[in-house]
């Protein structure tokens, strides 16, 4: 449990942003705009997203009032074309920050007058949602993803692969990439992109620059060999965004068709192999997009988990690759590909997902465990051992790639064992003990999927909250239910075997747990 320099950087960031979270202070009013200093933040966040960094004086000197010359003076900036064209923009996004656009369009709305649309999203990626009080919309499939994310897409895949490299100094040919719909509409399609780049490959648009398929990047351009990506998407993508799951899908056949030697072409070189061992077209061997049905959404081994339902570990890579075994290919048809899946998955190096929310960890919500954990057993059971497992935090501006034992110890440490996150959720009652107890179930469900969680995290959590009388005590006032149910989790895990107490816990652990289920009889009782 030593921290690391870079460990302590990272938690006390986590910390600092759960005190926001938890004890806001200062929020405005609706139509009270920012202050000059919250505003010289936003314009800094704005000139970031395009690449620049310039210096306060100079978002000061533009909040003042100074022309965009002059506040290129005022810091010291060389005068360029592109950068006098990034201060207009900053001074058109300022004018805008200034000036109440919410009130006055929601009195216009409620007269029956137009709204004008603009799209939604991130100020510091899409300055035009200025002027705020319009009518959003969510996103242009024709632009997505947009060129602010093929370049953070092609950045973070390059320290993706720089990781693997450093754990174990290979270079990987295959990738489980897991992509959820939400993710790239909040980040404008940066893990679409990311996987693009892995592939080597961008968008192909016509004439009017709308988004139409995709194309490769030269090997010479590219620099590296492209890299075999098996996608597997969430039901929410799979409806959201069928222009990018053709071109995903297209990306992937035309890697496969293309004249190049296969150990640079590592796309190529799998769907060969797997054409010649399955007897099957190059077409079918080079489908690398798999998802649900249509209709069909999730892959149920979230469900499995909290119903403590399964026998084994197989059996959670069965409910996977049951419920993710279409593939949609460059006609975006699904079409029913299991023993394809299996074959594809038998030579992935390592599986990955990113996060995009301080708001949401690996552990905070069962969907990261459903879909990266499903696919990670899957390719355990499928390749005969463990993969590797990443996670790539995009939460606190600049990208870190780690391992998924590290973001679950580091989530262990500022969330569930971090006073501010469990006393927060505990002023909500009886809410905040089932949010608590979801998040050991979620740890949980990650030690069956990867087998990546330390023992110590059980142990510190069975401390925290059951073997503390007081706190014990108080969950179960609050709710009872959820309180035995989270003390059932940690019996679990070592019935299970996912982690081994010393005797002594084992048995504090289940006199209390029988203690918390004597209480639930007696309130049901009563009750």
């Amino acid at each position: 449990m030593d921290l690391e320099e870079d460990d302590l950087e990272i938690l006390a960031c986590r910390i600092e942003e759960m005190e926001r979270t938890l004890i806001p202070t200062g929020l405005h009013t609706l139509g009270e705009p920012p202050s000059p200093s919250e505003r010289a933040d936003l314009l800094d966040a704005i000139a970031r997203g395009r690449g620049c960094t310039p210096p306060r004086v100079t978002l000061e000197a533009l909040i003042a009032g100074a022309s965009p010359d002059l506040a290129l003076s005022t810091g010291q900036v060389q005068r360029t074309p592109q950068a006098l064209e990034l201060m207009r923009t900053l001074v058109e996004a300022d004018r805008h920050l200034r000036q109440d656009s919410e009130i006055p369009a929601l009195l216009h709305a409620l007269d029956g007058g137009f709204i004008r649309p603009a799209p939604g999203g991130d100020i510091a990626r899409t300055p035009a949602v200025l002027p705020t009080g319009r009518n959003l919309n969510g996103f242009d499939p024709f632009l997505l993803p947009s060129v602010f994310a093929l370049r953070e897409g092609a950045r973070h895949a390059e320290l993706l692969l720089a990781r693997h490299r450093a754990e174990t100094g290979q270079t990987p040919e295959s990738i489980a990439l897991v992509l959820w719909g939400s993710d790239n509409l909040k980040s404008e399609g940066a893990p679409i992109a990311q996987a693009l780049s892995l592939m080597g490959a961008r968008p192909r648009l016509d004439s009017y620059g709308r988004l139409c398929g995709a194309e490769l990047i030269p090997l010479e351009t590219l620099g590296r060999p492209r890299v075999d990506v098996v996608m597997t998407l969430s039901g929410i993508f799979r409806d959201l965004l069928t222009l990018q799951t053709r071109m995903l899908a297209e990306a992937a056949w035309l890697a496969a068709q293309a004249d190049e030697p296969v150990e640079l072409n590592f796309i190529r070189k799998h769907a060969l192999a797997q054409q010649a061992e399955n007897g099957c077209d190059l077409q079918t061997a080079a489908l690398r997009v798999f998802s649900n049905a249509e209709g069909a959404y999730g892959a149920n081994v979230n469900h499995l988990i909290d119903s403590g339902a399964w026998r084994d570990e197989d059996e959670l890579a069965d409910a996977y690759q049951a419920r993710k075994c279409f593939a949609y290919g460059v006609s975006g048809a699904a079409v029913k590909q299991s023993a394809m899946l299996n074959a594809i998955l038998k030579g992935v190096d390592f599986a990955y997902q990113n996060v995009e929310s301080v708001e949401l960890g690996v552990t905070s919500i069962d969907h990261y465990m459903d879909t990266l954990g499903g696919i990670s057993r899957a390719v355990r059971r499928a390749r005969g051992e463990a993969p590797p497992v990443y996670i790539g935090d995009q939460t606190l501006g600049e990208p870190k790639v780690r391992t998924l034992a590290e973001q679950v110890s580091l989530e262990t440490r500022t969330r569930m064992l971090n006073p501010r996150w469990y006393e927060g959720l505990l002023r909500h009652g009886a809410e905040g003990v089932r949010q608590i107890e979801a998040q050991v179930t979620n740890t949980l469900g990650w030690s069956a999927t990867t087998g990546e969680v330390a023992p110590w995290v059980y142990q510190r959590i069975t401390e925290t909250f059951v073997l503390d009388e007081a706190m014990r005590r108080r969950l179960a006032e609050l709710n009872p239910a959820a309180a035995s149910r989270l003390a059932k989790r940690l019996v679990e895990a070592a019935d299970r075997r996912l982690w081994s107490p010393d005797d002594a816990t084992l048995s504090a652990l289940r006199n209390a747990t029988d203690d918390l289920e004597d209480q639930l009889e007696g309130v049901a009782a009563a009750a």
